[in-house]
């Protein structure tokens, strides 16, 4: 092993040891039965952690290593910049969900992927239950109402609630033995008690909250640049949304004149909205439909290797998952394990919605959109992204990555899939650039908002005007806009980053005059692999690694599938 290699190794068993549920995410079984300590020692020692390593990673010359371990190198660095940018930020005083996200993923994903005997299972479950009080008691020491913003409390409240019916009501439910399922029932019932004190305090703390979600231009600026590994500031890349929303804009005047004479976009898809799934369940069998044409389209036309055995399950989102996030998400197999399973959640309504508010969630979820969505989440998107990833990267890569790559990818799918003819009806085609153009107008607004520019209401309003979203849908988004900062400018900023460096990469072949819906799927295949075994990294990194690859020959010079060997890995979540 390397001095590298062992780098490497001793900082990613740090990691694992200080965040366990991390660690169980990504198939290491050893750490199923603890939580993350969470007090505020915890997560100030984590920062100090976070400057102490970069220091060490930024000490490694590129004289020591090899190309591929220098983008190794610099991902690491990358990672830690941008958690010693936000450390002053103190998200986990800001931010409910820190402590029941921990809580509720740690237990619900030992049980999506099933890694190991049910009776296993349930024994490292009782042993995370017995924690969640401890989890919750240093999320109430810690949650500072002076820093907190009502909007994001009341965001951990949702998720609370949710999370206590799915501990008390559903988990059990999991267990085939009948002992077993009356142990977890109990301590499920214990814990769910204690989440719903938690959202009584947090009740409290959202009378009193009086902070900010603005996350500041400064702090969004940093995270660009030097986590993200791009050349934007936060103002030069809300120019840039507004230049692709203007330039989508125009494309789809053209396209609605054509189905419906009229150049009117937004009326063509508010009518075709209602052309909808009847019942949550219809929709989620017509993502399974097309989500199955999807990936048989790949698999006629070659424009990806699809790794065998591969599958991708469409399921309702988990029930704590619904209050925060109305859009359809992924959660892919864990890294480090044999599995090559995807789970793409598909978003049904909290509990207790209103009919109302069901019938325009299954609005946005339309007939006409429903095509682009399965392409994103699944077939080429996520799921096989992030199959192809835990098959090949290196270790450190299926570890970590950044959703400028991995919401960039799911959009290019799109894109590539309209290229390419999948997309059969003109309609479809509309509703692919819906969410290219929706898209565009989540890089204004996120920026807005956290430029202190926005305010929600406004927000909300720009979004129903602009990307035609139903007001409920808008509210939920703008929320996770605001909870979330330089996320939701991930797609379209990532998605035309992909397309720069595929320009590059094919005229570096020889190609780059060639039509894109005319060139080989050969071709295009090579290129993707290549893209997709790098990992999910910062997107200049990617580049870098791609190109590289192309020098001396092929997607196996960073591990791809025509590379010998490598352990197989990756697990991670993306969102809509």
């Amino acid at each position: 092993m390397s001095q590298f290699d062992s780098l490497v190794n001793e900082f990613l068993e740090h990691e694992f040891e200080t965040m366990p549920v991390m660690a169980s995410q990504l198939g290491l079984t050893a750490y199923d039965g603890a939580l993350d300590d969470l007090s505020a020692a915890a997560m100030q020692q984590r920062d100090t952690d976070a400057e102490a390593w970069h220091a060490r990673f930024s000490g490694v010359a590129d004289a020591e290593l090899t190309p591929n371990e220098q983008i190794d190198r610099d991902l690491a660095i990358a990672m830690l910049r941008g958690r010693t940018i936000v450390a002053d930020w103190e998200g986990w005083k800001r931010d409910p969900v820190t402590y029941s996200g921990i809580c509720l993923s740690g237990i619900f994903t030992l049980w999506l992927h099933r890694l190991r005997p049910e009776h296993d299972l349930v024994e490292s479950t009782l042993l995370r239950l017995a924690e969640i009080p401890r989890a919750l008691a240093q999320g109430k020491a810690n949650l500072d109402p002076t820093l907190a913003h009502p909007l994001i409390v009341e965001r951990g409240i949702g998720s609370a609630r949710g999370g206590a019916r799915y501990l008390r009501d559903l988990l059990h439910q999991e267990v085939t033995d009948g002992s077993d399922r009356g142990r977890v029932a109990q301590a499920g019932g214990k814990a769910a008690d204690a989440f719903d004190d938690w959202a009584v305090h947090l009740e409290t703390v959202a009378k009193q909250a009086s902070g900010t979600w603005v996350f500041g231009e400064e702090r969004y600026s940093r995270l660009l640049r030097e986590k993200e590994n791009l050349t934007f500031d936060a103002r030069s890349l809300r120019e840039m949304g507004q230049k692709e929303y203007d330039r989508l804009d125009a494309e789809m005047r053209v396209l609605a004149l054509r189905i419906r004479g009229t150049e009117d976009w937004r009326a063509v898809i508010e009518e075709a909205n209602n052309d909808h799934p009847r019942s949550e369940e219809g929709m989620r069998d017509a993502y399974e439909v097309w989500t199955e044409r999807a990936r048989d389209f790949l698999a006629e036309t070659g424009l990806v290797t699809l790794p065998e055995g591969e599958r991708c399950l469409v399921e309702p989102s988990p029930v704590f998952q619904r209050p925060l996030i109305g859009v359809a998400s992924y959660i892919g197999p864990p890294a480090f394990s044999d599995s090559t399973v995807g789970h793409f959640f598909v978003p049904f309504a909290p509990d207790g919605a209103p009919d109302e508010e069901k019938q325009e969630r299954l609005k946005s979820n339309s007939n006409g959109g429903i095509p682009t969505t399965s392409v994103h989440e699944a077939y080429p998107g996520h799921h096989w992204h992030i199959v192809m990833r835990r098959l090949y990267a290196e270790r450190i890569r299926r570890v970590y990555g950044t959703p400028y790559f991995t919401e960039g990818w799911a959009l290019y799918a799109e894109r590539l899939m309209r290229e390419r003819g999948f997309f059969s009806e003109p309609i479809h085609e509309l509703y692919h650039l819906e969410a290219t153009i929706f898209r565009a107008a989540r890089i204004i607004v996120d920026t807005s908002l956290h430029l202190g520019e926005m305010s929600y209401d406004d927000a909300v309003q720009f979004m129903v005007a602009k990307s035609g979203l139903p007001e409920v849908t808008a509210r939920a988004e703008v929320g996770r806009y605001c909870w979330w900062p330089t996320q939701a400018s991930a797609y379209l900023t990532g998605c035309l980053e992909i397309l720069r460096i595929r320009d590059r990469w094919l005229a570096a072949r020889g190609l780059g005059d060639v039509p894109r819906k005319d060139l080989d799927a050969d071709v295009l295949r090579e290129f993707h692999d290549a893209l997709a075994t790098s990992g999910a990294l910062p997107l200049g990194l990617a580049e870098r690694a791609v190109m590289g690859a192309a020098a001396v020959g092929g997607p196996g010079a960073v591990g791809g599938p025509g590379a010998a060997g490598g352990p197989a890995a990756s697990g991670s979540a993306a969102a809509g």
